[in-house]
């Protein structure tokens, strides 16, 4: 096989992560015809055929060398990060990831300090789920980022990335106020297993998963939300429609119209994690910047800490 040209391969990393040449095109700054013909010069050496082009979908030896490329990004990433930490890193940008709850709970005071500390400092927040942040940050177009999975669907730590569990985030059964069981200091989860639900796989968890653990099949969806939008739910729960179980994080310090109340049988929590680049060397700043969201996470008073 000839050379492969990691300019080629980032070409074909494009394609496939949008699915599409003009979309690959677009973003690196090609025609489309430019893009194609890259990606024919790169099956040309690898001699073996590397996408499927209706739809566009990766074969097993596009695989390979995706993961290749992938490899040969996350190493040029550590290498630039560890640069950047030996010009003492405090200056310059972070590029930072959040999900949901963490970029509006967490991350404003931790921000508000950083600026304190390190007045030279720009920050950009990007709202991304945990599997988008491990992506970007393994890519290098993320520094740090904050993400979560829960105790009964663990996600296992990403290679090449140092992830840092820093606290945990009781799941609330979350009740319209005068619901019959509002007034329990504690719910069982099957005694919620007949009521009315939504199904919003974004900002809730599945009911499959919850049938699940309650040992019973009668979680049953009569509204739908497609949406990230925990406030939403919170609304269908407010007019009493249904009722959801939410990260304790999600929910708003004061609330009048609905209740939330800890589960039990089983007891669930969400963890939370700082996750970068696993290199020996950081920026003096991202240290820093991982530091106060730790500590803004373990300083909520319904946080469990680590």
């Amino acid at each position: 096989m000839q050379t492969l040209d990691p300019r080629l391969l980032a070409t074909l990393e494009a394609v496939v992560r949008h699915g599409s040449f003009s979309a690959a095109a677009r973003e690196l700054g090609y025609s489309a015809p430019a893009v194609s013909q890259q990606v024919a010069e790169l099956e040309r050496r690898a001699g073996l055929r590397l996408l499927e082009r209706r739809p566009v979908r990766v074969t097993p030896a596009g695989q390979v060398l995706l993961d290749a490329e992938q490899g040969v990004r996350s190493a040029l990433a550590a290498a630039s990060t560890e640069l950047d930490a030996m010009r003492a890193g405090t200056s310059g940008r972070i590029r930072l990831g959040a999900f949901a709850s963490a970029a509006g709970g967490l991350v404003p005071n931790a921000l508000a300090q950083l600026h304190t500390a390190y007045p030279d400092v720009q920050v950009s927040l990007s709202q991304l789920e945990p599997e988008a942040s491990h992506n970007r940050v393994k890519r290098g177009d993320m520094d740090l980022a904050l993400t979560y999975d829960y105790d009964f669907i663990p996600l296992p730590p990403p290679r090449s990335l140092r992830r840092t569990l820093v606290a945990h985030d009781p799941v609330m059964a979350v009740l319209p106020a005068g619901h019959p069981l509002a007034g329990r200091q504690v719910i069982d989860l099957a005694d919620l297993a007949s009521e009315t639900w939504i199904a919003a796989p974004e900002a809730a968890l599945r009911l499959d998963l919850l049938a699940q653990m309650a040992k019973t099949s009668r979680f049953e969806a009569r509204l739908e939300y497609e949406g990230d939008d925990f406030n939403t739910v919170l609304g269908f729960v407010a007019a009493g429609l249904c009722v959801a179980v939410l990260p304790r994080m999600a929910l708003p310090r004061n609330m009048t119209e609905v209740v939330a109340r800890p589960l039990a049988n089983p007891e669930l929590n969400r963890f939370i994690y700082t996750v970068r680049l696993d290199t020996r060397h950081a920026p003096e700043a991202l240290l820093v910047l991982e530091r106060m969201l730790a500590d803004q996470a373990r300083a909520r008073p319904d946080a469990g800490h680590i």
